[in-house]
């Protein structure tokens, strides 16, 4: 199943193409190897606190999600082979095409939507 991403705070759509990560396997294989990530799609990964772009072929905007879905953080258009600091108040992190959080305006402190697509 996908699930359509919105920013409530600032009425704009991040992705409604976004598919949910939320086994060890599926959180461990993230985006890796992945040659592009067009706009609406992403990754919702559940649990997370930290990421890494290792094995990765494009740089991703990473969004930190606290367990009400308030932006902690983001990561904006983090290159292959990095990793991001730890954030303990993070439960989730949203993996989107790099641009989109600017493009959409989002900031920390803003509250995303997450809504089953299809």
């Amino acid at each position: 199943m996908r699930y359509r991403w919105t920013n409530l705070t600032r009425n704009t759509l991040l992705a409604d193409q976004a598919d949910q990560a939320d086994t060890f396997l599926r959180r461990f294989k993230g985006l890796m190897g992945v040659e592009g990530l067009p706009a609406g799609q992403g990754l919702h990964i559940e649990p997370c606190t930290s990421v890494h772009t290792f094995f990765m072929k494009i740089p991703i905007d990473v969004i930190f999600l606290d367990p009400s879905l308030q932006v902690v953080d983001i990561a904006h258009a983090m290159p292959a082979w990095k990793v991001s600091r730890v954030y303990f108040k993070a439960r989730s992190v949203l993996e989107l095409p790099a641009g989109t959080a600017k493009a959409s305006g989002t900031e920390a402190g803003d509250r995303l939507a997450m809504a089953a697509n299809g």
